[in-house]
């Protein structure tokens, strides 16, 4: 496994790859599945090219041993604070530690631009997700946010988005 920023070049991919482990049947194949509350895209192609453009952001892409796209990560610095959101894996692929691997490649991209906290959002009703990050040691900061319009997602039902934590 190798991970390194994504380039422009690797938007289609990341789309097809981002859009199969969260929404759709294909989704529904791995544990992280979003498929049960919400229809729709995750994102789109000119989200992930946003995302690429946007200062102090990046895009940590997966490849495996045969330069397969097998997940990915968005991450943002906001002073001292690493913002991950994102973090994918492909369906057939997941329980196999890929996540794992992501998420410390975060931690570490984190502490090399100085941060000293990573913060994420996770829909409150997605229990197993959030039992998974606080085994890697995030929490629960109590503050809650709606789920945004974003247009692009159909809420089959009401969600909200908590705030987790981790200090590095």
């Amino acid at each position: 496994m190798n991970i390194n920023k994504a380039t422009l070049d690797d938007i289609p991919q990341l789309e097809k790859l981002i859009n199969s482990a969260y929404r759709g049947e294909e989704s529904k194949k791995g544990w992280t599945t979003e498929a049960y509350l919400l229809e729709g895209k995750r994102i789109n192609a000119d989200g992930i090219k946003k995302i690429i453009n946007e200062p102090d952001a990046v895009i940590l892409k997966c490849c495996n041993d045969d330069n397969n796209l097998v997940g990915c990560v968005y991450l943002k610095k906001n002073k001292n604070k690493m913002y991950l959101g994102m973090l994918t894996v492909s369906p057939m692929l997941q329980a196999q530690g890929i996540g794992k691997k992501i998420l410390k490649a975060s931690e570490e991209y984190a502490v090399e631009k100085k941060c000293d906290t990573v913060e994420m959002r996770v829909i409150s009703i997605r229990h197993e997700l959030i039992a998974w990050y606080q085994r890697h040691g995030y929490h629960n900061t109590g503050k809650i946010t709606p789920f945004p319009d974003d247009q692009l997602s159909i809420q089959t039902k009401p969600v909200e988005f908590i705030t987790m934590e981790k200090s590095l």
